[in-house]
C-alpha cells in the first residue's frame, strides 16, 4: 500500500470526490470558497472554477448527457465547468433558510440523492435534527425520505441494488436500508457499523467490488475498510492529517482511492503541524478494486 499526495493543500474545506470515466478525471469541491476543482490523472492539469452567486458547493457528480450536476446551497443544479454556468434543477428546504446541502451521490437509476444540514459553528456541532435527506430525478421531482438529520453525509449501494449505506455524521455510526431500485425508496433502517472511541465521525463513504465500505473519519487521521455484515474494521489507512473528509475509487482500473481533506478551522499552530490538511491523496497498491460512479439521469 502506498500513499501519495496528488494535490497539496489545494483549498480549506475539501470534499465529495467524484471519477469522470470518460475524461480520466476527478472531480471535487471546495465547500465554503466555493469551488469545484478538476484534476486530469493524464495530464497531471489541475484546473477549477468558482461558483458565483452562491455560499456553497457541496457535491458534483457526472450527467450520463454529458457535463456535471452539483448541490449548491439549498439547490440542484447543472454546471458548465468551462463557463462557470449554473443552472437551477430544484430548490429544497424550502422552510429552514439557515439549512444548507452537504453531500450527495446517484443511485443506479441516475436519481441524484443529496441531503442538508443545520449552521455549524465548529466542525460536526450543528443546530440538531435539521436536516432531510432527498432525491431527485430525472424529471427534477423532488422526493423526501428522512427527516430530523444532524449532518447528512456518506452514501452507497450494494452491488444488487438492494442495500443503501448512509451516514448522519453526528450519530457516529453507518446505517443501512433496504432499498427499491425501481421505485426509489429506503426502508427497515438499521446501523451496521459504530465509529470507535477516540476515531471520530463517519464523513464520506464509497464502496469496493466486493462490498465492502471505505469510509473518512473526521477527526480520526484515517480512512477504514469496513464489512457491512460484520461491522469489523478489515483495513486501517493513517494519513498525515486528522481530517480526511471522503474518498472514491477511480484510476482506469479503479484500484486507486483518493481521500479529500480540510483544515478549516485550523489554528496557525494546528496549520504548521498538519502541512498536507487540504491536500487529496492517492492510496494505491489496495489488493483490491472500486466500482464506476453513478451519473445523473436529469
Amino acid at each position: 500500500m502506498s500513499v501519495s499526495v496528488v494535490l497539496q493543500r489545494v483549498g480549506e474545506l475539501l470534499e465529495g470526490p467524484h471519477w469522470d470515466e470518460k475524461s480520466q478525471c476527478l472531480y471535487f469541491i471546495d465547500i465554503k470558497t466555493p469551488v469545484v476543482h478538476q484534476w486530469n490523472r493524464t495530464t497531471d492539469e489541475h484546473k477549477k472554477v468558482m461558483l458565483q452567486n452562491v455560499k456553497t458547493v457541496t457535491s458534483v457528480v457526472g450527467r450520463k448527457q454529458g457535463g456535471l450536476a452539483v448541490t449548491v446551497d439549498q439547490e440542484y443544479a447543472t454546471l458548465d465547468f468551462e463557463s462557470g454556468e449554473l443552472k437551477s434543477l430544484a430548490k429544497v428546504d424550502r422552510h429552514n433558510p439557515e439549512t444548507r446541502m452537504n453531500d450527495g451521490k446517484c443511485d443506479a437509476m441516475g436519481r441524484y440523492w443529496a441531503g442538508t444540514m443545520g449552521p455549524e459553528k465548529v466542525p460536526t456541532k450543528v443546530e440538531p435534527e435539521l436536516g432531510t435527506l432527498y432525491s431527485l430525478d430525472k424529471d427534477c421531482n423532488v422526493i423526501c425520505h428522512l427527516s430530523k438529520i444532524g449532518i447528512s453525509n456518506g452514501m452507497a449501494w450494494s452491488s444488487d441494488n438492494r442495500t443503501m449505506y448512509y451516514i448522519d455524521t453526528v450519530t457516529k455510526q453507518v446505517d443501512a436500508f433496504d432499498f427499491d431500485l425501481e421505485g426509489g425508496r429506503i426502508s427497515n433502517r438499521r446501523s451496521i457499523f459504530k465509529v470507535p472511541e477516540n476515531k471520530g465521525y463517519a464523513d464520506g463513504m464509497c464502496i469496493d467490488e466486493e462490498g465492502k465500505l471505505w469510509i473518512a473519519l473526521y477527526f480520526g487521521t484515517s480512512v477504514v475498510r469496513v464489512d457491512p455484515q460484520t461491522g469489523d474494521i478489515l483495513k486501517l489507512l493513517e494519513l498525515p492529517v486528522s481530517c480526511p473528509t471522503s474518498c472514491c475509487f477511480g484510476g482506469p482500473d479503479y484500484d486507486e482511492l483518493y481521500i479529500t481533506s480540510t483544515h478549516q478551522y485550523f489554528t496557525e499552530e494546528q496549520l504548521q503541524q498538519e502541512p498536507l490538511a487540504g491536500s487529496v491523496f492517492k492510496v494505491t497498491n489496495l489488493g483490491v478494486k472500486g466500482v464506476p460512479p453513478h451519473n445523473f439521469e436529469g
